[in-house]
């Protein structure tokens, strides 16, 4: 009756799992938690970076911007630094100068809004709203559904009007055609001239879901907005034009148009998609190891009540062991076999695991919109560390168990 194989401890691991069916279950718990919670952290990381990247290509790699100052994290528009301070606002005729040169293929000034829309008495949530012009849907992508884009005039005079998002717009009109129409945003009124639809692969939050589309000189004039974190010049090289020739013009000739000496420091800063993606790699890393953090406690606590009801489960089964070792069990094989059943039951909790954050997954992805889906890594480092767990968890359980007195133990009742 030596304990020689794998498949023989599996099936012991097993029939202790079936007749100890609560007691096993409550065990895994924290298991079961802690997995499923890695996997649904790296599923909304690795679902909102795919939406990024998607977004960037849609733009465009050679796509750059001009900002005021480039910040990994917004900053108070209150209590800016000084350093952010001496540097002047952008305005668009610097944003003219930028479009006039010959490496660039077009150039644009934009400033995001937060505000909310209502149309007699249906009102949205706080929503994004992008001042930019007729070239927004060229840099973010979209579909046209209704109606048309600002002209070159309504550009120009700032007139009051607007192209609706179709979530928003039925949301405010229900049936009705919003063409013609009006709707307020934050007390001003503006007719409704279009209707688009964003591209499935744009990144947005459901607390920062764009909602619409105004004239820039619109925008400038009527609302009031953060000047260092949300305008920026948007510029796009001409095809035969590096990223590297555009961004030198776009700085020589904002530098002389700032009358800046060649020993002066830029008073502006400009960013390339790389750099924008690099930012949210840093900024999700941190999110994620903080989860990850937060997770491992709860495998931790898994792990603790493994080698706890292990414990019980070598005193209760003292008398077992006694007659093991008194057939000729040695005392690695007992080790093995407690280990091997303190691996199996962290395992099952890893799978029970995985699949529940699978699943975990699929809600996240309906619910947040985007296309969040558990990467395999995950799962086989979920099964992996369940495993690892069990062993590193087992070892005193099983080192006591190994160690029992044969006579001693077949004298235990």
């Amino acid at each position: 009756m030596k304990f020689h194989s794998l498949g023989e401890g599996l099936g012991i691991a097993f029939d202790q799992l079936r007749a100890n069916k609560l007691r096993s279950a409550l065990t895994i718990l924290g298991v079961v938690i802690g997995v499923a919670t890695v996997m649904a952290m790296a599923s909304i990381v690795q679902g909102i970076r795919d939406q990024i990247i998607n977004t960037i290509e849609v733009a465009g790699p050679t796509t750059f911007y001009v900002v005021r100052f480039f910040s990994q994290t917004p900053l108070n528009p209150d209590a800016l630094p000084k350093e952010v301070r001496i540097r002047p606002v952008l305005k668009p005729v610097e944003a003219e100068l930028v479009r006039r040169l010959p490496e660039i293929r077009y150039a644009g000034m934009w400033v995001q809004l937060f505000q909310r829309m209502d149309y007699e008495g249906s009102r949205t949530q706080i929503m994004t709203e992008f001042g930019a012009d007729g070239h927004y849907m060229e840099i973010q992508g979209g579909t046209l559904l209704a109606g048309r884009f600002f002209t070159q005039s309504e550009e120009n005079s700032g007139s009051p009007v607007i192209v609706l998002e179709h979530q928003p717009a039925e949301k405010l009109f229900g049936r009705l055609d919003p063409i013609g129409r009006f709707v307020r945003l934050a007390g001003k009124s503006l007719q409704v001239i279009g209707l688009y639809q964003n591209p499935d692969n744009i990144f947005q939050p459901p607390s920062q879901q764009i909602g619409a589309i105004l004239p820039f000189e619109t925008a400038r004039r009527f609302y009031r907005y953060d000047a260092t974190n949300a305008l920026w010049i948007v510029v796009k090289p001409r095809d035969d034009v590096s990223v590297a020739q555009a961004m030198d013009a776009v700085t020589v000739s904002l530098r002389r148009h700032r009358g800046l000496r060649p020993g002066d420091k830029n008073t502006f800063d400009l960013i390339t998609q790389d750099q924008i993606l690099d930012t949210f790699n840093q900024l999700t890393s941190v999110f994620f190891l903080v989860m990850l953090a937060l997770s491992s406690v709860a495998l931790m606590v898994g792990g603790i009540g493994v080698m706890a009801i292990m414990m019980v489960s070598v005193t209760d089964r003292t008398r077992e062991i006694g007659v093991r070792k008194a057939l000729g069990a040695t005392r690695r094989e007992i080790l093995w076999q407690f280990l091997v059943e303190a691996a199996t039951l962290t395992l099952l909790g890893g799978l029970i695991g995985v699949a529940l954050g699978l699943g975990m997954g699929e809600i996240l992805k309906a619910v947040l919109g985007t296309g969040a889906s558990v990467p395999l890594w995950s799962a086989l480092v979920a099964c992996l560390v369940s495993v690892l767990i069990g062993l590193v968890f087992g070892v005193l359980p099983a080192t006591r168990a190994a160690k029992l007195d044969p006579v001693e133990a077949l004298r235990y009742e």
